[in-house]
């Protein structure tokens, strides 16, 4: 149980509720649900033995916490946390990750770990935003290089770089919270709050994030902004994701997809057409026309 961190992350979700959306005054005057404000009141100040299931269950609704959250609160609270597995390591992706990533055709994919390590990617992500195989040691993490190599975030679009920079720090900390101050996620966590007064500051908020679906624009040297959708399939114990970037059917993110997978000895199949009125692509065949 670490009581310093859930003492911290227990007063600052509590003070960005209004009151009226809780029972949890700034003063504990009121009760929430399965809530008794002694309890509380000794948590944050770190006096209380360890809490049970059942009072961060309550704690968590009360707090209207997201599952990210929820996960981390009963994490540093010593309660079911979930234990990455430890073959998994920055060298070794997810054998089930592995066995999907080549079905992913036509889309930008890479398998990354909790900590931002890029452990594989394939042919047209390497041809997005480049190959980082020879990255050594703390810098194998984008996250870590997100904050001290200030020329990495030139892949990403300026206005996409500040929500860029309070998710990577939110996801960390969900990783730290299930893998303890003792991990490599620790090691990272300390050497990034030395390295980066940015991240220190995002730190101080305790987000918390998992890897999910969300927007992001990407810049290319030749092809410029690229707007893409980001989904995650995770590894059993989520200490790894399969990411694999979309851009929107038929946008011009979509043309410079294709373009680029072309340039990369066709890895980008011709675009489908639409089914009328299902939203849905059909899975035609390359239209192959004769000479003259």
């Amino acid at each position: 149980m670490n009581r310093t961190a859930l003492a911290e992350f227990l007063r600052l979700r509590r003070a960005k509720l209004r009151p009226e959306d809780v029972g949890l005054y700034a003063g504990l005057r009121r009760r929430a649900p399965g809530l008794r404000r002694e309890e509380v009141a000794r948590l944050e100040q770190q006096r209380a033995p360890q809490p049970s299931e059942q009072l961060l269950a309550a704690l968590a609704g009360a707090l209207r916490l997201t599952e990210s959250e929820r996960e981390y609160l009963f994490n540093v609270a010593g309660r079911t946390a979930p234990v990455a597995d430890p073959r998994n390591t920055a060298e070794q992706a997810a054998p089930t990750l592995l066995r999907a990533l080549p079905f992913v055709t036509g889309a930008p994919a890479v398998i990354v770990s909790n900590l931002g390590d890029v452990l594989v990617k394939n042919d047209l992500a390497r041809a997005l935003c480049g190959d980082p195989s020879h990255s050594t040691g703390l810098a194998r993490s984008e996250t870590y290089r997100w904050f001290t190599e200030p020329a990495w975030r030139r892949h990403w679009a300026e206005q996409d770089r500040a929500r860029q920079s309070r998710y990577r720090v939110a996801a960390l900390r969900a990783a730290y919270g299930s893998m303890g101050p003792r991990s490599r996620a620790g090691e990272l966590v300390r050497a990034l709050q030395e390295a980066s007064e940015e991240f220190a500051r995002l730190w101080e908020l305790h987000e918390v994030a998992s890897c999910a679906a969300d927007h992001l624009t990407l810049v290319h040297p030749s092809l410029g902004e690229i707007e893409l959708e980001r989904h995650s399939l995770f590894a059993e114990d989520r200490s790894q994701a399969l990411v694999v970037l979309l851009p929107k059917p038929g946008s011009e993110s979509e043309r410079k997809i294709r373009l680029l997978g072309e340039r990369e000895n066709g890895l980008v199949p011709a675009p489908r057409e639409e089914i009328p009125g299902s939203g849905r692509l059909a899975g035609e065949l390359p239209v192959i026309r004769g000479a003259g």
